[in-house]
């Protein structure tokens, strides 16, 4: 694996108080400058399990490198603590990669040394067994391949989340990759139907342009499709220096 990939760290989501209110007026709940997607919080200890699948997107040329990374996580919503696992895909040096990884902060992700093409449905389960370990697994059920690692941890439980990210690399956020729309399915948590809604969405705005949203949930609350607006577009909100909350 290249150096580029193997420096890429997965962030907290990163906040700006300020939009709140515009974010939904727009029926969305929050903004960020590295995450879209949907996220639930609660008290201490509200999550202990989460698991979702996902189609790995098709990546489009850029001039410059762009990143993305889709994932499921718990915590990193309102603190600092975060595990999880997803999917990478990025355009460097004039080509596509594709990968799969887990990530624990404050390290940077571990890269799974097996294959990742777009178009791939994607199953990831990560599960609280005692106290401080978690078990990590990650399927790929068109190759047909399965990863699992168990892991410790001991972050709050306070968030759980099903997201798109703009993936920091070499200390820096990246620019977020053009991509094709990026459906998430069969969205769990603590073994139930989370019953999303439209507040519990977020969308990506970078420079004051809005990069990705997510779409409605489905109709059973466990399901959507995150999407990138045509080039252009005028953003939904706009968004100040990123802070965490």
């Amino acid at each position: 694996m290249s150096t580029t990939i193997s420096s890429n760290l997965q962030q907290p989501c990163l906040k700006d108080r300020s939009n709140t209110g515009r974010a939904k007026r727009s029926g969305f709940g929050w903004s960020s400058s590295n995450w879209s997607g949907y996220a639930i919080s609660g008290k201490k200890g509200a999550y202990s399990c989460i698991s979702g699948e996902w189609i790995v997107p098709f990546i489009k040329p850029s001039r410059k490198p762009t990143y993305s990374s889709a994932w499921i996580g718990i915590d990193g919503f309102r603190n600092s603590s975060l595990i999880q696992t997803g999917t990478g895909h990025e355009y460097v040096n004039g080509s596509p990669r594709y990968y799969a990884w887990w990530e624990i902060l404050p390290e940077a992700e571990t890269v799974i040394p097996l294959p990742v093409t777009p178009g791939d449905h994607m199953q990831a389960v990560i599960q609280q067994i005692n106290r401080t370990k978690w078990s990590i697994t990650l399927r790929n059920l068109t190759q047909k391949w399965k990863f699992k690692t168990v892991q410790k941890y001991s972050g709050p439980q306070t968030s759980a989340e099903w997201i798109l990210e703009a993936p920091q690399v070499d200390g820096e956020i990246t620019r977020l990759a053009r991509l094709s729309p990026t459906r998430f399915i069969l969205c769990r948590v603590n073994g139930r139907n989370p019953k999303l809604k439209l507040l519990n969405g977020g969308i990506m705005i970078q420079d004051n342009i809005t990069v990705s949203y997510p779409s409605s949930p489905n109709r059973c609350g466990n399901g959507f499709v995150v999407k990138q607006p045509y080039p252009k577009t005028r953003p939904l909100v706009y968004s100040r220096s990123p802070i965490f909350l």
